[in-house]
């Protein structure tokens, strides 16, 4: 709840503007079908050089190639309401190189002790994102 009595308002932003928010955070929720429901999970994530990797719990089902997945993140003032929002959709990928498996591993924190977790590559193929502000007063 806000404690504020001025009126918000949502702003769209470009993609490559909703990616460099994510990269202001480090956690959110990676959403995925299985069997025939929508999963909801916590992860964590990086963004460098235009790719986003997350980190999430080992998942109970296995990748057979790439899948369709939707990540999730936002950071709002609990007071003010303002902050943003970013949505990304597209196909996942388990990351298999030994390096990059390891770099990740250090560079994202994990959700429980030991390689309990899925490291995945997300190739966006749709990336919204909003900000939120409150509005300015009109004289």
């Amino acid at each position: 709840m806000t404690t504020s009595s001025r009126p918000r308002r949502m702003v769209d932003v470009s993609g490559a503007e909703a990616l460099y928010l994510l990269g202001g955070s480090s956690h959110g929720r990676l959403m995925y079908e299985q069997r025939d429901t929508l999963a909801v999970g916590p992860a964590s994530h990086a963004v460098e050089q235009g790719r986003l990797v997350v980190r999430t719990p080992a998942l109970s089902w296995r990748f057979s190639g790439r899948v369709s997945v939707t990540y999730h993140a936002e950071h709002i003032h609990r007071d003010s309401g303002a902050g943003w929002a970013v949505t990304v959709s597209g196909r996942a990928e388990p990351i298999t190189d030994a390096e990059e498996d390891a770099h990740y591993r250090r560079v994202l924190s994990g959700w429980a002790p030991g390689p309990h977790d899925t490291l995945l590559r997300i190739h966006p193929q749709s990336v919204n994102g909003y900000r939120f502000a409150q509005s300015v007063d009109m004289p």
